[in-house]
């Protein structure tokens, strides 16, 4: 997988990689109305039951995109996904602050976007 778009973290003593895809983005979206609220969402929660509880589901949808797309490629031999309910069975309330951080970096780098110049010189401004 692509490292340059994911982040990893670790969930008891197995590593997880969190990626963002469409499917994810599609999912967050329909929580929170696009990417741009959900920092929003995280920050301003009400209570810290809340904010534990989106930070689960977050780490548990961008964790299972690598599970299912590794699922995609091996139908012979699927890896069984996690659910919110195992995150928070093998997880510290202080892990969370670091996962807070790969949440960010996973998401950061599924959207961000690389931009190249031209080396034609025909389409470079001139001053």
């Amino acid at each position: 997988m692509n490292t340059e778009r994911t982040s990893t973290i670790m969930i008891g003593d197995e590593e997880y990689t969190l990626l963002l895809t469409t499917k994810a983005t599609k999912e967050i979206a329909g929580r929170y109305g696009g990417l741009e609220n959900l920092g929003d969402k995280l920050m301003k929660s009400e209570n810290f039951e809340l904010a534990l509880g989106e930070i689960v589901w977050l780490i548990t949808l961008l964790a299972n995109q690598s599970i299912l797309i590794y699922n995609l490629k091996n139908k012979s031999m699927p890896k069984e996904l996690l659910t919110e309910d195992v995150v928070e069975l093998l997880t510290l309330p202080a892990d969370l602050a670091g996962y807070k951080d790969a949440i960010t970096e996973a998401l950061y780098k599924g959207t961000k976007r690389n931009i190249e110049s031209e080396a034609d010189p025909k389409n470079a401004v001139v001053g």
